[in-house]
């Protein structure tokens, strides 16, 4: 990705940008100055530690389940052991599912996260576009990601053209 904006960045200058204010901004940084980003993240904090401690119940169940097996083994039937150790699979099973499901990619933890980010970032993405109208920057960079494009001035996207040369754009959308 950190190609890509290199890239982008060598061809906007190379096609006369040197002669259009453009900026950038570290959005890490300014996120860490928002109370707004402090309140997000405690509340993900906590919901994270009530699904931590869920996970962490659900494996002290496995636990337990498998030293009661260890202690009665000797006890058992083979018929039981199996049943047992099906039970305790099972188990595992459904206990890294939900962790998949909660912590993993588009979980409900990534999920949430956006969901509680979104209003902050929208707050910082109105600021900067406030800021960069009122300096007349065409394009504004985030130099703390991977110089992601986070403004640009509308009569810079070319999308419709492009869409149009494809013959995929839409015969009711004029392009201006």
């Amino acid at each position: 990705m950190k190609k890509i904006g290199i890239i982008l960045v060598t061809l906007l200058i190379s096609q006369g940008l040197q002669a259009q204010k453009w900026g950038y901004i570290d959005a890490a940084y300014i996120l860490e100055k928002m109370p707004e980003y402090a309140e997000v993240q405690t509340e993900l904090d906590k919901v994270s530690q009530t699904w931590q401690e869920q996970i962490g119940a659900m494996r002290q169940e496995i636990q337990t389940m498998y030293d009661a097996y260890q202690a009665e083994e000797v006890l058992l039937t083979d018929e039981m052991k199996t049943e047992r150790l099906t039970t305790i699979e099972e188990k595992e099973e459904a206990s890294k599912l939900y962790h998949r499901q909660v912590f993993g990619y588009e979980g409900l933890y990534f999920l949430k996260k956006k969901e509680l980010l979104k209003p902050v970032q929208d707050k910082l993405f109105d600021a900067v576009e406030k800021i960069s109208k009122a300096k007349r920057l065409e394009l504004v960079f985030d130099k703390s990601g991977d110089y992601a494009i986070i403004y640009s001035n509308p009569v810079h996207d070319y999308t419709d053209f492009v869409l149009e040369e494809l013959g995929l754009g839409d015969k009711n959308d004029v392009v201006e």
